[in-house]
């Protein structure tokens, strides 16, 4: 006898460390936000081949070269990160919390109780108003529990951020 139950086999349980619960309805982050961190990258890698370039231009070292070579493998890896990283974010509405997900290799979870919001920013920076993207930022008073969701349309991050206002108001009104 295997230990089945008279149903079938137990379902699959899920390993303790896989931090997303199921039971979740995940809202996902614009894919846009990817082109923001492409062309990031772009930016800081075109400067960091220029800087390598002219040194090794003019001293003509054979590790400035291979320096050169490492920068645009490094570029590369990167940019396939950056696409997995952005399809990785995604937030939960609950009851009580807000859940934020993120992360390839180390995964995070973050559960920010609504009762424990000090305030809520939105912010957009040149690259994000470009591609018509704003990020919505939590405050609590134990900094390092801050959760941000970035990659929101800004009619999505003023909705979530005067959502999540309300919600802590109601929530700390009761404590």
């Amino acid at each position: 006898m295997s230990g089945d139950g008279p149903t079938g086999p137990p379902p699959a349980s899920r390993s303790p460390l896989e931090p997303w619960p199921d039971t979740v309805r995940w809202q996902p982050i614009s894919r846009d936000l990817i082109w923001v961190e492409l062309i990031r990258l772009g930016i800081g890698l075109a400067v960091a081949l220029v800087v390598l370039g002219v040194a090794w231009a003019l001293a003509g070292h054979w590790l400035l070269g291979a320096a050169v070579g490492g920068a645009l493998l490094l570029g590369v890896w990167r940019s396939i990160t950056i696409v997995r990283a952005v399809r990785a974010w995604g937030y939960a509405e609950r009851d009580d919390d807000l859940l934020v997900r993120h992360g390839l290799l180390v995964r995070r979870l973050s559960i920010v109780p609504y009762s424990r919001m000090q305030f809520v920013d939105v912010s957009a920076g040149p690259l994000e108003r470009a591609f018509d993207l704003a990020t919505v930022q939590l405050h609590t008073a134990a900094a390092a529990s801050d959760a941000r969701v970035p990659g929101l349309r800004p009619a999505e991050a003023s909705r979530l951020r005067d959502r999540l206002t309300a919600l802590g108001e109601d929530r700390a009104e009761g404590l």
